[in-house]
Protein backbone atom coordinates (compact mmCIF):
# COMPACT_ATOMS: atom_id res chain seq x y z
CA UNK A 1 0.00 0.00 0.00
CA UNK A 2 3.37 2.37 0.38
CA UNK A 3 3.32 2.41 -3.19
CA UNK A 4 -0.05 4.27 -4.13
CA UNK A 5 0.82 7.32 -1.91
CA UNK A 6 4.10 7.61 -3.83
CA UNK A 7 2.37 7.25 -7.05
CA UNK A 8 0.08 10.11 -6.09
CA UNK A 9 2.67 12.12 -4.99
CA UNK A 10 4.59 11.86 -8.69
CA UNK A 11 1.68 12.49 -10.58
CA UNK A 12 1.09 15.72 -8.98
CA UNK A 13 4.61 17.15 -9.32
CA UNK A 14 4.47 16.13 -12.79
CA UNK A 15 1.08 18.08 -13.24
CA UNK A 16 2.76 21.53 -11.05
CA UNK A 17 5.52 21.18 -13.95
CA UNK A 18 3.32 21.03 -17.01
CA UNK A 19 1.21 24.21 -15.41
CA UNK A 20 4.13 26.27 -14.98
CA UNK A 21 5.55 25.81 -18.46
CA UNK A 22 5.32 28.40 -21.30
CA UNK A 23 4.83 27.40 -24.88
CA UNK A 24 7.42 26.83 -26.46
CA UNK A 25 8.43 29.75 -29.65
CA UNK A 26 10.39 28.84 -32.91
CA UNK A 27 12.79 31.78 -33.82
CA UNK A 28 14.90 30.18 -35.90
CA UNK A 29 14.77 28.24 -39.49
CA UNK A 30 16.94 26.96 -41.75
CA UNK A 31 16.98 26.78 -45.95
CA UNK A 32 15.04 23.48 -47.41
CA UNK A 33 17.78 21.07 -48.75
CA UNK A 34 17.17 18.20 -51.18
CA UNK A 35 16.44 15.88 -48.12
CA UNK A 36 13.38 18.06 -47.54
CA UNK A 37 11.64 16.46 -50.32
CA UNK A 38 7.89 15.01 -49.94
CA UNK A 39 7.36 11.08 -50.05
CA UNK A 40 6.77 10.23 -53.38
CA UNK A 41 3.97 6.99 -54.60
CA UNK A 42 4.99 4.67 -57.42
CA UNK A 43 8.56 5.57 -57.13
CA UNK A 44 10.85 4.55 -59.54
CA UNK A 45 13.45 1.95 -58.59
CA UNK A 46 16.35 5.13 -59.38
CA UNK A 47 13.98 7.30 -56.83
CA UNK A 48 13.88 4.68 -53.89
CA UNK A 49 17.30 3.57 -53.88
CA UNK A 50 19.64 5.63 -56.12
CA UNK A 51 18.72 8.67 -53.95
CA UNK A 52 17.28 10.13 -57.04
CA UNK A 53 20.17 9.64 -59.73
CA UNK A 54 18.62 8.28 -62.51
CA UNK A 55 20.18 5.32 -64.52
CA UNK A 56 21.91 6.54 -67.99
CA UNK A 57 19.96 3.77 -69.87
CA UNK A 58 15.52 3.55 -69.69
CA UNK A 59 13.62 0.82 -71.40
CA UNK A 60 10.04 -0.56 -71.51
CA UNK A 61 10.52 -3.94 -69.93
CA UNK A 62 7.62 -6.37 -70.37
CA UNK A 63 4.74 -6.41 -67.15
CA UNK A 64 6.03 -10.15 -66.23
CA UNK A 65 9.62 -9.36 -64.97
CA UNK A 66 10.50 -8.02 -61.41
CA UNK A 67 12.25 -4.64 -61.52
CA UNK A 68 14.87 -4.61 -58.77
CA UNK A 69 16.81 -2.20 -57.61
CA UNK A 70 19.80 -0.71 -59.85
CA UNK A 71 23.10 -2.65 -58.59
CA UNK A 72 26.45 -2.41 -59.18
CA UNK A 73 27.59 -2.27 -62.22
CA UNK A 74 23.51 -3.14 -63.12
CA UNK A 75 22.09 0.15 -64.49
CA UNK A 76 19.13 -1.37 -64.73
CA UNK A 77 18.08 -5.17 -63.24
CA UNK A 78 15.08 -7.51 -63.39
CA UNK A 79 14.60 -11.02 -62.80
CA UNK A 80 12.26 -13.25 -64.95
CA UNK A 81 10.28 -16.85 -64.98
CA UNK A 82 8.49 -19.35 -63.32
CA UNK A 83 11.51 -20.43 -60.97
CA UNK A 84 12.70 -16.68 -59.82
CA UNK A 85 16.01 -17.38 -61.19
CA UNK A 86 16.12 -16.16 -64.32
CA UNK A 87 17.94 -12.70 -64.74
CA UNK A 88 18.10 -9.40 -67.37
CA UNK A 89 20.16 -6.41 -66.57
CA UNK A 90 21.87 -3.75 -68.85
CA UNK A 91 25.35 -2.59 -67.98
CA UNK A 92 28.03 -0.11 -69.01
CA UNK A 93 30.94 -2.24 -69.62
CA UNK A 94 34.64 -2.03 -70.70
CA UNK A 95 36.17 -3.16 -73.53
CA UNK A 96 34.95 -3.79 -77.02
CA UNK A 97 31.65 -5.57 -78.28
CA UNK A 98 33.57 -8.39 -79.00
CA UNK A 99 35.82 -8.83 -75.81
CA UNK A 100 32.40 -8.74 -74.32
CA UNK A 101 30.85 -11.35 -76.89
CA UNK A 102 33.67 -13.68 -75.97
CA UNK A 103 33.64 -13.04 -72.33
CA UNK A 104 29.74 -13.97 -72.56
CA UNK A 105 30.29 -17.55 -74.86
CA UNK A 106 33.57 -18.40 -72.25
CA UNK A 107 30.95 -18.04 -69.34
CA UNK A 108 29.44 -21.53 -71.21
CA UNK A 109 32.48 -22.76 -72.79
CA UNK A 110 31.69 -21.63 -76.19
CA UNK A 111 34.46 -21.14 -77.95
CA UNK A 112 35.13 -17.06 -79.08
CA UNK A 113 33.67 -15.94 -82.30
CA UNK A 114 36.36 -15.92 -85.41
CA UNK A 115 36.59 -12.29 -86.40
CA UNK A 116 34.68 -13.55 -89.93
CA UNK A 117 31.90 -15.39 -87.07
CA UNK A 118 31.66 -11.70 -85.34
CA UNK A 119 30.89 -9.84 -88.91
CA UNK A 120 28.44 -12.77 -89.94
CA UNK A 121 26.64 -12.92 -86.16
CA UNK A 122 23.05 -12.11 -86.17
CA UNK A 123 22.54 -7.93 -85.10
CA UNK A 124 19.45 -6.61 -83.57
CA UNK A 125 18.04 -3.00 -82.73
CA UNK A 126 18.89 -1.77 -79.44
CA UNK A 127 18.99 2.06 -77.82
CA UNK A 128 19.09 3.08 -81.30
CA UNK A 129 21.54 1.18 -83.12
CA UNK A 130 22.33 -2.59 -84.20
CA UNK A 131 24.16 -4.91 -81.51
CA UNK A 132 25.41 -8.42 -81.66
CA UNK A 133 22.74 -11.10 -80.74
CA UNK A 134 24.38 -13.57 -78.42
CA UNK A 135 22.95 -16.99 -77.48
CA UNK A 136 24.67 -19.94 -75.14
CA UNK A 137 23.53 -22.64 -73.52
CA UNK A 138 24.79 -25.52 -70.68
CA UNK A 139 26.76 -25.00 -68.21
CA UNK A 140 26.65 -21.68 -66.89
CA UNK A 141 29.76 -20.22 -65.05
CA UNK A 142 29.25 -16.10 -64.00
CA UNK A 143 32.85 -16.36 -62.36
CA UNK A 144 34.11 -14.77 -59.10
CA UNK A 145 34.50 -18.35 -58.44
CA UNK A 146 30.62 -19.18 -58.55
CA UNK A 147 29.65 -23.06 -59.05
CA UNK A 148 28.54 -23.80 -63.24
CA UNK A 149 25.05 -23.96 -63.31
CA UNK A 150 23.93 -26.48 -65.37
CA UNK A 151 20.92 -26.12 -67.88
CA UNK A 152 21.26 -22.49 -68.23
CA UNK A 153 20.45 -20.34 -71.26
CA UNK A 154 21.70 -16.93 -72.05
CA UNK A 155 20.58 -14.89 -74.66
CA UNK A 156 21.39 -10.57 -74.98
CA UNK A 157 22.44 -8.16 -76.80
CA UNK A 158 26.08 -6.11 -76.73
CA UNK A 159 26.67 -2.95 -78.81
CA UNK A 160 28.75 0.13 -78.90
CA UNK A 161 26.33 3.14 -78.45
CA UNK A 162 28.24 6.90 -77.96
CA UNK A 163 31.02 5.89 -77.25
CA UNK A 164 30.66 3.30 -74.42
CA UNK A 165 29.56 -0.48 -74.50
CA UNK A 166 26.43 -1.25 -73.82
CA UNK A 167 25.35 -4.81 -72.41
CA UNK A 168 21.76 -6.01 -72.29
CA UNK A 169 21.90 -10.18 -70.58
CA UNK A 170 19.45 -12.61 -69.86
CA UNK A 171 20.66 -15.74 -68.28
CA UNK A 172 18.39 -18.24 -66.38
CA UNK A 173 16.87 -22.21 -66.83
CA UNK A 174 17.26 -22.67 -70.84
CA UNK A 175 13.96 -23.18 -71.14
CA UNK A 176 12.38 -19.58 -70.06
CA UNK A 177 15.36 -17.94 -71.34
CA UNK A 178 13.47 -19.60 -74.93
CA UNK A 179 10.39 -18.50 -73.66
CA UNK A 180 11.79 -14.93 -73.45
CA UNK A 181 13.27 -14.21 -76.55
CA UNK A 182 11.10 -12.11 -78.07
CA UNK A 183 10.20 -10.13 -75.07
CA UNK A 184 14.11 -9.60 -73.92
CA UNK A 185 14.57 -8.49 -78.38
CA UNK A 186 11.78 -6.24 -77.91
CA UNK A 187 13.31 -4.60 -74.63
CA UNK A 188 16.05 -3.99 -76.21
CA UNK A 189 15.11 -2.04 -79.19
CA UNK A 190 12.85 -0.05 -76.62
CA UNK A 191 16.21 0.73 -74.73
CA UNK A 192 17.62 4.46 -74.91
CA UNK A 193 20.50 6.35 -73.35
CA UNK A 194 19.63 9.52 -71.44
CA UNK A 195 21.62 12.26 -73.34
Amino acid sequence: MTIRPFILGISLICASCEKDSAPMEVEETRPLTTKDRENKLFATSDERFRNAQPSPVKGSPPENWLVLPAAQFRELNYRFGASGMGEVYVTLASGSVADNVNRWRGQFGVAPFTPEEFDAAEKTPIAETEGIWVEASGGYASGMGAPSKPGYGLAGVIAQVDGRILTLKMVGPQAEVEAEKPALKAFAASLEMIR
